[in-house]
């Protein structure tokens, strides 16, 4: 079955999908050892890193999406992958959907800001005409094969022009062709509630710790009608915490034995990429 059938099946069940982000092949292959459905690969991640910028649109579509192709090549669950804009104009994007699907990518999430686009969780967003947009989900899916990617349409009106016109954007959207809706920063639970019970569709939540947004708990996303909760940066915030600290007490004692208890052994390092497997299938060509 083509991982774009498995997110739309995902879609189809009661659940909520939580979709942990992952910026590498080793925070990927957390997500999915770790038992969750699918995995969000995330623009931001990339960009902090790959370049270590932030997300100001710096990263290009060839990074991204060998990225992409890597992680796939070491995954088995869906991904959804932020692709900002769209990386161009129209026939950038009908070469984007063409080879993501070639790779087996899931689900893209593309959004109505205007080049350059700015992180959702900060001020300074532009957005473009819903016009346009309606033009970048329809290049989506007449490019895509049938039942290929899942299109998930995100808006970032909220913060300049108000949760009601995020709303009528978010439905439009969907009467294009997007088959889940993100509606960025809401500023609180009753705009969130709001916001699910009147998209005509299944709504995507963006759960982003100290973010514009409250920070949700599965409880209260299921409370509020919402369908997946993506959370892009929880595991580069963790990362990056955890190497401040292991970095600080190896400057400070000379040595990492304090962080040893937080870290996995060599042989479960290897073990967890399938060491012995490469190996066994190394000797069976090598030539001796």
């Amino acid at each position: 079955m083509r991982s774009s059938e498995q997110f739309r099946q995902l879609l189809q069940q009661s659940e909520l999908i939580q979709i942990p982000g992952a910026y590498d092949c080793i925070t990927a292959l957390m997500v999915e050892k770790a038992g969750f459905p699918a995995v969000y690969l995330t623009g931001s991640g990339i960009s902090l890193s790959l370049l270590g910028q932030p997300d100001l649109n710096t990263v290009s579509y060839l990074e991204l999406r060998l990225v992409a192709q890597n992680i796939r090549g070491a995954t088995h669950i869906p991904m959804l992958v932020d692709i900002d804009t769209g990386y161009g104009p129209p026939l950038s994007l009908v070469r984007l959907v063409r080879e993501f699907e070639q790779m087996d990518i899931a689900a893209v999430q593309i959004e109505d800001q205007k080049a350059p686009k700015k992180c959702g969780h900060e001020l300074g967003r532009q957005l473009v005409s819903d016009k346009e947009m309606l033009s970048r989900i329809r290049t989506i899916c007449e490019t895509r094969a049938e039942n290929g990617l899942v299109v998930v349409a995100r808006t970032d009106a909220r913060t300049s022009f108000g949760v009601d016109e995020a709303i009528r954007r978010a439905n439009l959207y969907l009467k294009a062709g997007a088959e889940m809706v993100f509606i960025e920063s809401p500023e609180n639970y009753d705009e969130v509630k709001k916001i699910a019970a009147q998209v005509d569709g299944p709504v995507l939540f963006n759960n982003v710790e100290g973010g514009r947004s409250p920070f949700l708990s599965r409880e209260e996303l299921k409370a509020a009608g919402i369908k997946a909760a993506i959370y892009p940066n929880a595991q580069t915030r963790i990362v990056t915490c955890q190497c401040s600290q292991m970095l600080s007490a190896l400057m400070e004692t000379g040595t990492t034995a304090s962080m040893q208890d937080r870290m996995l052994s060599h042989k479960d390092m290897f073990a967890m990429y399938h060491h012995d497997e490469w190996v066994a299938l190394e000797k069976k060509y090598i030539v001796t």
